[in-house]
């Protein structure tokens, strides 16, 4: 695995590199090819230490982002996140493997931990969205306690999504 580490506004030591490369690489066992990049942005927000890794693949993008106060505990933490997407999905992809279109992945590693569980469908649900505008939709969103909500804008008539952000903010996906 190849590595692109790059700091935010901080100075990327050799060590925490080190560091990164060693945990990171870890994740090496699950891939085949070597021609994998793992993308790594290192930032720092107040007393937060981020780290973001993005693991692009021919077919589907791998991405994890944690914060803690130390760098260190949060790579620990985005390797073990990203060790459990890879597992949960495991099934899914092995499933879709017989295409040969995954194959970057090797699937001869043993899962001990945890059982699979093929997700399923549990709720399902029919809206009917009024027009609304953006600061209309974050109160009903507030209002439900959910962290997204669907709605039709009123001025451009696109179905929009927004959406809470982890740094507290909102986003807004359109289609049209």
């Amino acid at each position: 695995m190849k590595f692109n580490v790059r700091g935010d506004n901080l100075v990327v030591t050799d060590a925490i590199k080190d560091y990164i490369e060693t945990k990171i690489g870890k994740l090496d066992k699950y891939f085949k090819e070597n021609s994998i990049t793992a993308n790594i942005l290192l930032k720092i927000r107040g007393n937060a230490q981020i780290i973001e890794v993005t693991i692009p693949t021919d077919n589907f993008i791998l991405r994890s982002e944690e914060e803690n106060e130390d760098m260190y505990a949060a790579i620990d933490l985005v390797l073990d996140k990203l060790e459990r997407q890879i597992r949960k999905n495991k099934t899914k992809i092995n499933k879709r493997n017989n295409s040969n279109k995954f194959k970057e992945f090797n699937f001869d590693f043993e899962i001990m931990e945890e059982e699979e569980e093929d997700s399923k469908v549990v709720k399902r649900k029919h809206i009917e969205m009024k027009p609304m505008d953006e600061e209309e939709a974050i109160l009903e969103m507030e209002l439900l306690g959910h962290s997204f909500f669907l709605y039709k804008d009123m001025y451009s008539n696109d179905v929009c999504v927004v959406y809470k952000r982890k740094d507290g903010n909102y986003g807004v996906i359109s289609v049209n």
